[in-house]
């Protein structure tokens, strides 16, 4: 039977691969959170991979604080770039097929059209550039590795966009949200379940791929289906970023291009909306 570790187990994506997995009995699933595998401690981590000893690794574990990367820039980079390169040689070293999860936030947000795999990257906060360093470490030190970037993940578990829009709908009576942000969100259920397609496809064609729910919205678009959805009473405007500073700049427009892994791996992809109605349900 062989042996999948998933990384960054109570995170959005790690908690929907484990609700996944009583559908795959195949494998022996192993869900490690940040004391079974630890992405800021690189002996220790080496050792863990060890004593693991998969045939398959998902790393979804990373440094997600976007704002607070820039004070934290250190530690943001030894978990999304010196944590990959650990693991990546480890993959190589032991013939481990190793799916690692990246970002928009390489780009800079200058595009006006979709970006595909082939878009120049040009990171313009640190934890982009974190990440986009993780990209190249983990392709230099295991070229089979599949990269897979994704965008806006939300998930019935965790923190994110969604919940909070559903917190603050109930809580207030007019909520602002920046609407010159464009991109699509990402139910981090869809992009489980299709690591695992890539995962059992009899083609592994390595490199980068671009996985979101279909749709080019605006994060106020976002949340005007968020309130559609749930039925709030709450008034929602669309405001400029520069309305709404924050201590990392965010890119402008990160809609990605999926046409590579939808070809490749025969997967159809969601609508947002399609995706989003399941938070509801």
């Amino acid at each position: 039977m062989k042996k999948i570790l998933v990384t960054g187990a109570n995170g959005q994506l790690g908690s929907e691969l484990s609700v996944l997995a009583a559908n795959y009995p195949k494998y022996e699933w192993i869900f490690a959170d940040r004391t079974k595998v630890t992405l800021d401690n690189l002996d220790l981590l080496q050792f863990q991979l060890n004593e693991i000893n998969p045939d398959i690794i998902f790393n979804c574990g990373a440094y997600t604080a976007v704002d607070k990367a820039e004070t934290e820039k250190e530690l943001a980079f030894t978990i999304n770039y010196s944590a990959i390169e650990v693991i990546a040689k480890y993959a190589k070293k032991n013939t481990v097929k190793l799916i690692h999860i990246s970002t928009d936030y390489v780009f800079d947000g200058s595009s006006s059209v979709a970006l595909n795999e082939e878009a120049e990257t040009n990171p313009i906060n640190i934890y982009g550039e974190s990440k986009r360093a993780g990209e190249i470490a983990c392709l230099k030190e295991n070229p089979d590795s599949i990269i897979i970037r994704t965008s806006w993940v939300y998930s019935k578990f965790g923190n994110n966009f969604v919940k909070t829009m559903q917190r603050l709908m109930q809580e207030r009576d007019e909520i602002n949200v920046v609407n010159d942000q464009i991109g699509s969100p990402t139910y981090a259920a869809d992009l489980a379940q299709a690591m695992i397609t890539v995962l059992q496809s009899p083609n592994w064609i390595s490199g980068i791929y671009n996985y979101s729910n279909e749709g080019e919205i605006s994060w106020y678009e976002f949340a005007l289906a968020i309130k559609e959805f749930g039925g709030y009473n709450c008034k929602v405007g669309g405001i400029a970023s520069a309305s709404y500073p924050t201590p990392a700049k965010r890119p402008e427009f990160s809609l990605l291009d999926k046409k590579k892994i939808r070809e490749i791996y025969n997967l159809e992809i969601p609508n947002y909306k399609e995706s989003l109605k399941k938070i509801f349900i």
